[in-house]
């Protein structure tokens, strides 16, 4: 005689709603277009995208943490470039030069009596301004001057050096007053450098200037 669900026992009755569920459950993940399967779809679908979402950001972390020191050596770079800019301007700032000049002669005791602008030379990268300098004074202030030359902050070449004993040489008939104990006179080529602009009329026509002490 069959029984009715109600008179079950309760461990039966608990164990059928448990595998009714079970089923619901099952069938709901399965079951094509029910709600569960469709977000798990969803679920799936989203997992994809965040693996390349994940490599994207491992590489932007690695950006971040190197941020400070690519800041750093930015930095590094400006004042290297501040640096450069002012031992190779861009502009010839030819009074600011011959202003250099004079002053490294006179606090060596060396008396400069003759600036010649000669043509600028153009190259790939910068220019060479070259000046003819005469000059005169004690030897050991001489080799003082060209010490100065070379710590001055600008770029500076001295060649085609040609000094001789101020007694091989008619320099008293110069009419120039020297120092006590000048025994050296003689020219030099003094080269600087500057990065932009073309050279101008004035440069590429040499002309002559006199320095009074």
């Amino acid at each position: 005689m069959a029984t009715s669900f109600r008179d079950w026992p309760w461990p039966l009755q608990a164990l059928f709603f448990l595998g009714l569920a079970v089923v619901l459950i099952a069938a709901g993940f399965y079951v094509p277009g029910s709600p569960v399967a469709t977000v798990r779809t969803q679920l799936v679908a989203a997992q994809q995208q965040e693996k390349p979402l994940e490599s994207d950001v491992a590489s932007l972390r690695v950006y971040k943490q190197r941020r400070a020191e690519l800041q750093s050596e930015m930095d590094a770079l400006s004042k290297q470039l501040a640096t450069l800019q002012t031992i190779v301007p861009e502009e010839k700032q030819v009074d600011q030069f011959i202003l250099m000049i004079q002053s490294a002669a006179a606090s060596s005791g060396v008396s400069i009596r003759r600036l010649k602008a000669l043509p600028v030379a153009q190259k790939q990268f910068y220019f060479e301004m070259p000046f003819e300098v005469e000059a005169d004074g004690p030897y050991f202030s001489v080799l003082d001057f060209f010490s100065k030359l070379g710590r001055l902050s600008r770029i500076i070449n001295v060649g085609d050096i040609k000094l001789v004993n101020i007694e091989s040489k008619a320099a008293a008939t110069t009419g120039f007053h020297m120092v006590n104990g000048t025994s050296v006179t003689g020219t030099m080529t003094v080269t600087t450098f500057f990065s932009a602009g073309a050279p101008s009329s004035t440069a590429t026509t040499p002309g002559t200037a006199p320095v009074k002490r």
